[in-house]
């Protein structure tokens, strides 16, 4: 079984990804704070964190950077992290935290499990519908 911490300080948005993503392989923590996330993945047993870009006083993007610091010198296990951003120009700040995947809200069930089976199979995920749509003019078959 697999433990996914979910990181928001809204209640309802921790409601929904617990009943989108709770089930039998799947076993749901939850915290509030950016600092509660650090101390939790620092006491281990956390397969997944998803967080919401914007925590309190310590958001997602600081949240990831903390834990891949951590990681880098060996304070804290490898742990892959799901940013849920909102809006499109937070893909960039995604990237450069060095998150394994992210969503743009609003958040749509079926893409939530599709990214976090991805993580917990060690892939990256990134929801493409930020994409502006493709265009093709003069094309002719």
């Amino acid at each position: 079984m697999a433990t996914v911490l979910v990181v928001s300080d809204l209640p309802a948005l921790r409601a929904e990804l617990r009943a989108t993503l709770e089930g039998p392989e799947i076993e749901i923590d939850e915290v509030e704070t950016g600092r509660a996330a650090l101390d939790r993945v620092r006491e281990g047993g956390i397969d997944l964190v998803v967080t919401d870009m914007q925590v309190g006083s310590m958001g997602g993007m600081a949240i990831t950077m903390e834990i891949r610091n951590e990681e880098s010198y060996g304070a804290a296990e490898s742990v892959p992290v799901l940013l849920l951003l909102d809006r499109r120009a937070d893909v960039f700040l995604a990237r450069r935290a060095g998150a394994d995947g992210f969503l743009v809200k609003p958040l749509n069930p079926r893409r939530v499990r599709e990214a976090v089976r991805a993580l917990l199979r060690d892939e990256t995920y990134e929801d493409d519908s930020w994409r502006p749509a493709t265009v093709r003019v003069g094309t002719s078959e």
